[in-house]
């Protein structure tokens, strides 16, 4: 009986939010470089596929977004300036979603299945609107940066905590 009661402390009064945070940092930044990273290896294809939004010829277009897809993926995976680094993506997000929603589906938006297309920028969104909010967590680089500056000018940590 003690060994399922330690079970259950174990499983349900422990938290691991910076490990999570460390995790879905990491997965995110995969999941969206690996996009850039596609694209540039058939950047002659997806020139030719990708929309013309704004202003914006469809090469600089793809160029900006391979660029948001790699840059700030690397950042938010080694969790430097990583609120920032969530603002791009997130805005190229929601006009990919914008575009999908309006140019490629045909039918209602309201009746897309979770196959088609328009719920993969839903999905990121999510979870970047996630870390935007809990931040990177302790194991980062803005935690120990934010340390570093702490203690070069005598503060205490539990300035960290008040945040």
């Amino acid at each position: 009986m003690n060994s399922i009661k330690r079970l259950y402390i174990r499983t349900t009064g422990y938290s691991y939010t910076h490990m999570g945070r460390l995790f879905l940092r990491l997965f995110v930044g995969i999941m969206l470089m690996q996009f850039g990273i596609r694209q540039i290896i058939n950047f002659d294809v997806a020139r030719e596929l990708f929309p013309s939004i704004w202003f914006l010829s469809p090469e600089t277009g793809l160029t900006i977004m391979i660029c948001i897809e790699i840059v700030c993926s690397f950042f938010i995976m080694i969790g430097f300036c990583t609120r920032i680094m969530t603002i791009p993506p997130f805005l190229a997000l929601c006009v990919a979603e914008y575009y999908v929603l309006t140019h490629m589906v045909k039918e209602a938006s309201y009746m897309l299945n979770w196959t088609q297309q328009g719920y993969v920028p839903i999905m990121f969104l999510g979870i970047y609107f996630f870390i935007l909010l809990v931040g990177p967590g302790k194991i980062s680089v803005d935690y120990f940066l934010s340390l570093y500056f702490i203690h070069s000018h005598d503060h205490s940590e539990a300035e960290l905590e008040e945040v």
